[in-house]
């Protein structure tokens, strides 16, 4: 059946990535203890240097569920609760709206926050820390919208959320999340660098080898290689970076788990649960996108920007999970949620039976 399987990824996959461009992809697909990789393209067009399981990509938003567990994990241990508001940790957040403000609505997308960094057109200015706090206390949204009634995606609800961890456990985020997630996880090729001033991630000369350049949609280089953009200018707020080989492992820890801390293990099934109801077909966890389709639900978390693309998805009662990270912009990222994970779930399935 594994066979079977690659086919189903490979099929789908490879006309997304064709050489007339010149960016790449890496992808991963846990099935019940198996990994399989896919790779194509080139990481760096310039030297043509091809994508392998172990190249750096840069992850968007899908930094996104490892902050989520960090939330889950402290619940889990009695460190913090979901229902805590935000100046238990932020004093200084003591606007009319934001101090009203929970933990767990930051992680799930339900704080009612959208804030100029979150829609187009995007800035062109960069937040302080100070910055950022008296735009979160000036906050005021339509009068519809309240803590917890709502699910708008939010990008600086998880700024947020990370002031908030390393508030509660004294440790920048990138220590953090290396320290409770990845160290456990052994996943030893995921971090987040520091920025330096020219934007880009500071990292040695031999983990910047195997880092991406990125590229539009279009095919155009966007940024340096190890390019951090990010809207806000405070440590912590840059991209995080990881390998296919690293982020399935991840995502067999989401969808088996067998042989990591009980703690951990909780804390990942913590945040796949849906906590709010967006329609018939859509839901949010913390982090994590819940997608009702027929015969099938998938748990992920896409991300992109414009130079990156990745998704993370999963569908735990089959123990399965893919990974997806392209250097370019816009990749068509919706394959493996309405194609690959239905009909390897399928596959499964009528095997089972």
């Amino acid at each position: 059946m594994i066979a079977q399987m690659r086919d189903i990824v490979a099929s789908e996959l490879a006309p997304t990535a064709t050489p007339d461009h010149a960016s790449g992809l890496a992808a991963a697909l846990y099935a019940g203890r198996h990994v399989e990789f896919f790779s194509y393209g080139l990481a760096d067009d310039a030297t043509k240097r091809k994508v392998t399981p172990d190249t750096l990509f840069n992850l968007a938003s899908l930094r996104k569920p490892f902050e989520a567990a960090l939330v889950a994990l402290g619940v889990v241990r009695g460190e913090l609760r979901l229902d805590d508001r935000l100046p238990k940790y932020l004093p200084e957040l003591n606007g009319d709206y934001i101090r009203n403000v929970t933990v767990g609505q930051l992680a799930t997308h339900t704080s009612g926050l959208l804030l100029p960094t979150d829609h187009p057109p995007w800035p062109n200015d960069e937040y302080t820390r100070e910055q950022f706090i008296a735009m979160l206390n000036g906050f005021a949204p339509a009068v519809s919208v309240a803590p917890g009634r709502q699910r708008v995606y939010t990008h600086a609800g998880y700024v947020l959320l990370q002031l908030v961890l390393e508030r509660c456990y004294g440790m920048p985020i990138g220590a953090l999340i290396q320290h409770r997630l990845l160290r456990p996880l052994a996943m030893e090729a995921t971090f987040i660098p520091e920025r330096g001033a020219d934007n880009r991630a500071v990292m040695d000369a031999a983990w910047m080898q195997r880092a991406v350049q990125g590229y539009s949609d279009q095919g155009t280089a966007v940024g340096p290689i190890g390019d951090q953009q990010s809207y806000f200018d405070f440590p912590g707020t840059g991209q995080m970076f990881a390998s296919v080989r690293d982020l399935a492992a991840f995502a067999a820890a989401c969808v088996d788990g067998r042989a990591i801390d009980p703690h951990l293990r909780e804390a990942l099934r913590m945040t796949q649960r849906e906590a709010f109801r967006i329609d018939d077909k859509f839901g949010q966890g913390m982090g994590w996108e819940t997608v009702r389709l027929p015969g099938v639900t998938v748990i992920d978390k896409p991300g992109g920007l414009n130079n990156a693309s990745g998704y993370l998805g999963l569908v735990p009662v089959r123990r399965i999970g893919i990974v997806l990270l392209a250097n370019r912009g816009e990749y068509p990222h919706e394959i493996a949620r309405y194609k690959i994970l239905p009909e390897l779930a399928r596959l499964i399935t009528s095997h089972a039976s």
